[in-house]
């Protein structure tokens, strides 16, 4: 019943969405304490303008975020973090038009609007999506999937819909050019050849095709897109057809023509312009209250051990491009020349040098190191533009010359002063490997929210002296 009327939904939630905000804006408008002195007639004229845009803004951003399609296979993070931005992007845009028209309101009208319409468009729009779910787990909303392919990419795709059936969607069969699967825990009754797909789609109701073969396939599949082109079936390609280091495309044009992009990221400019002013923010912040225990550190630095107060060393930023990185130093003078002496000892694979119980780390380096304290003049590297507050940690150019092509990719975002594998248990990875994972995890997936989150956790993991 959902799954036929899903246009009619969508249309619905629009229309709620304008209603909701143009209730919250009017509600807003008729408290006397948010508006100036005057008389209420003239008041609602000039906000006449700023409530035309408060009650399409909201619904037009939703529109542009894609969130008024289906949301089953995001997550409620994805979907939280989006409406955030529509919030704060919907509340900008009030602003500007209640400068432009002179509205006589005060300046806590633009807050009280924009929390009551994101409580309330939000909260309706999470519990919806919550009850969705409900309703999938218990075999409501479904969709059936048909999977092109039977090896381990095909099973990989089974294995997720039956790990998340608060999605709905269910698998209803195989499509190969084999008679038997070529993954075993594929059931043979449900294999299909590729030549049947017509058949199947008279017979049965197909919502979606997967492809999910072997590349050694991808000469076959011609008819099978051609076929749900004609029917109208929507076809996903997975992205890890050339391998699991590969980027999430992004649809493009070359002229014409349709194009996949896989750029190492595909990240909004708009979020990212945030994400720097962010940076400036916090580093700033971070610079006026860790001062205090900047001087003392620096006391204790010079005052126990020879050698300057500060560490500078070459790293490299984004795409590889070098610059000074600043820490408090934390180990002896000579540190630099003892480290070839300890290569032997290293316990991290790769190109990257850690030992757990570094010999050159000094008494007070090792509390500076515990407490993160050694870290805190990177703060300035923020503000300079060389690193990020959130990113992969800046690697030095010998580790660099090292590393493998699909390595590099690390390379393509601004580093950071703590990153995933820092809040993962940093001390108990020693696979280089698994540290590009998380890198790469972190470029794939990257949102203003997550940065929070990893922020967040960093103050826990620092709070709790569980650095190196």
């Amino acid at each position: 019943m959902l799954r036929a009327r899903a246009g009619l939904i969508s249309s619905l939630l629009l229309f709620i969405d304008v209603l909701a905000s143009a209730l919250v804006f009017a509600f807003a408008a008729s408290r006397p304490e948010l508006r100036l002195e005057g008389p209420v007639n003239e008041a609602f004229a000039a906000l006449l303008i700023p409530g035309l845009v408060a009650s399409l803004a909201w619904p037009l951003i939703l529109e542009r975020l894609d969130l008024y399609a289906s949301q089953r296979r995001n997550g409620l993070e994805r979907l939280l973090g989006q409406l955030l931005l529509a919030g704060a992007i919907s509340m900008a845009l009030v602003v500007l038009a209640l400068s432009i028209t002179g509205a006589p309101v005060r300046p806590a009208f633009p807050l009280v609007f924009g929390a009551g319409q994101f409580c309330a468009l939000a909260g309706l729009r999470i519990a919806g999506f919550g009850l969705l779910r409900v309703f999938r787990r218990h075999g409501r909303n479904t969709r059936n999937v048909l999977v092109v392919g039977s090896g381990s990419r095909a099973r990989h795709v089974l294995h997720q819909l039956q790990r998340h059936p608060e999605w709905g969607l269910q698998v209803v069969g195989f499509l190969d050019n084999c008679d038997s699967p070529h993954d075993q825990r594929i059931p043979v009754d449900s294999i299909y050849k590729l030549v049947d797909l017509p058949s199947i789609i008279r017979s049965q109701v197909i919502d979606e095709v997967v492809v999910a073969c072997p590349r050694s396939m991808l000469g076959e599949i011609g008819p099978v897109v051609a076929t749900c082109a004609t029917a109208g079936i929507p076809l996903t390609l997975l992205s890890d057809l050339y391998g699991d280091y590969l980027p999430p495309p992004q649809v493009t044009r070359f002229g014409s023509l349709a194009a996949l992009s896989f750029a190492p990221v595909h990240h909004s400019l708009s979020q990212l312009a945030i994400k720097r002013l962010l940076d400036i923010v916090g580093a700033s912040v971070g610079l006026a209250l860790s001062a205090p225990v900047l001087a003392a550190a620096a006391v204790a630095v010079k005052a126990t051990s020879d050698g300057g107060v500060f560490f500078r060393q070459i790293r490299c930023g984004k795409h590889g491009r070098p610059f000074y990185m600043y820490k408090l130093r934390s180990m002896v003078s000579d540190a630099e020349q003892l480290k070839a002496e300890l290569m032997v000892e290293n316990e991290m694979d790769g190109p990257v040098f850690k030992i757990k119980d570094d010999p050159r780390i000094t008494p007070v380096g090792r509390q500076l190191r515990r407490w993160s304290i050694d870290e805190l003049p990177q703060f300035w590297n923020v503000l300079r533009g060389d690193m990020s507050l959130v990113g992969p940690r800046p690697p030095v150019p010998h580790e660099v010359a090292e590393y493998e092509t699909f390595d590099r990719r690390r390379l393509s975002m601004r580093p950071g002063i703590t990153c995933l594998w820092q809040v993962n248990g940093r001390n108990d990875i020693s696979s280089f490997a698994d540290w590009v994972k998380l890198d790469l995890e972190y470029i794939d997936t990257w949102s203003l929210w997550l940065d929070l989150k990893i922020l967040l956790r960093t103050v826990a993991t620092v709070l709790g002296g569980s650095g190196r």
